[in-house]
């Protein structure tokens, strides 16, 4: 796939990602952080390109490894970003020819939770690929549902260190952006044990718990959120390069996640897009996008904004 690059930076600091510093201080899952972190950041930077896909959808590249988050393409119509919000009752389309125009290999699948807009097709891109797919209990059961392959799907729940050729995978447990008055979120629930009957609705693909997901590859540590939502307790003190951040939340969720982080280089905006909207035409915000870029602004970092199909590289 041909990708043209175009980055826009929004305030901060216009530096990116340098020649990665040594290990000390630098905290892992689990609290392994001389032995992980050391292994993690040995060796010389090499360039990591970042190709959006719309939503939480994300290619990142380093050489011939590729690791995809929460790769959902299809963008079947839902209403989400409309007054009256995302009908339950949308069937669950996963589009293998749309899929085709953009996924071409995979080395790894982060899956961060289990809603509509993260799941569907990660069965089949699986499928294409033959990449490992992490997620919880309730992520894999409810692939197991829409068939994706057994003997890819690796189970986590945060904690764990996971070398791969070419990049390591650290997993932390999270939680998923709460709004409204009652401070609700859409589609709660998990399905442990059997694996339930085929989702066949958008309700049917319940959150299923939150994970967050550093990924060391290149020599760069991104630390990948799928919605505002994080747990301090988890992620206190963690040095990152790059955070894949989402709008949204309770108010002052974004900087309260910052003075958690130790500081920041870069932040990409990651789920910001109106994604009722084309894939193949400029991403539409929702909203959130400004607040997003204040509170990073705000953090001294930079803010990276991709669009739809485009690459940025650190």
């Amino acid at each position: 796939m041909s990708v043209s690059r175009r980055r826009v930076l929004l305030g901060g600091t216009a530096a990116t990602a340098a020649a990665v510093a040594g290990a000390a201080g630098v905290r892992a899952a689990g609290g392994a952080d001389a032995a992980t972190g050391a292994a993690a950041r040995v060796g010389v930077r090499e360039p990591v390109e970042f190709t959006w896909w719309g939503n939480h959808a994300w290619q990142i590249r380093c050489g011939k490894y590729v690791v995809l988050t929460d790769p959902w393409l299809t963008r079947f119509h839902t209403g989400t970003y409309s007054a009256a919000g995302a009908d339950p009752g949308t069937r669950i389309v996963s589009s293998p020819a749309i899929i085709d125009r953009y996924v071409t290999t995979a080395d790894a699948i982060l899956v961060h939770h289990g809603h509509y807009d993260h799941l569907p097709d990660v069965p089949y891109v699986a499928r294409k690929t033959s990449a490992t797919v992490l997620g919880n209990e309730t992520h894999l059961n409810l692939l197991r549902a829409l068939r994706a392959p057994s003997d890819q799907l690796s189970q986590v729940s945060g904690g764990e260190y996971l070398p791969f050729e070419g990049f390591t995978v650290e997993v932390f447990r999270s939680v998923h952006s709460c709004g409204g008055k009652r401070h609700q979120f859409a589609f709660p629930g998990t399905r442990p044990g059997a694996v339930p009957a085929r989702p066949r609705t958008i309700a049917d693909l319940v959150e299923g718990g939150t994970l967050a997901y550093v990924l060391t590859i290149g020599g760069l540590r991104i630390l990948s959120l799928s919605t505002a939502g994080f747990d301090p307790g988890a992620l206190r003190d963690l040095q990152v390069d790059v955070v894949l951040a989402a709008p949204g939340g309770e108010p002052g969720v974004t900087d309260r996640l910052l003075a958690t982080l130790k500081p920041v280089k870069t932040v990409i905006a990651t789920h910001w897009d109106d994604f009722d909207q084309p894939l193949d035409k400029p991403a539409v915000d929702w909203g959130g996008l400004s607040k997003l870029r204040t509170s990073v602004a705000a953090a001294g970092a930079e803010f990276v904004v991709v669009d739809h199909l485009q690459s940025t590289t650190l």
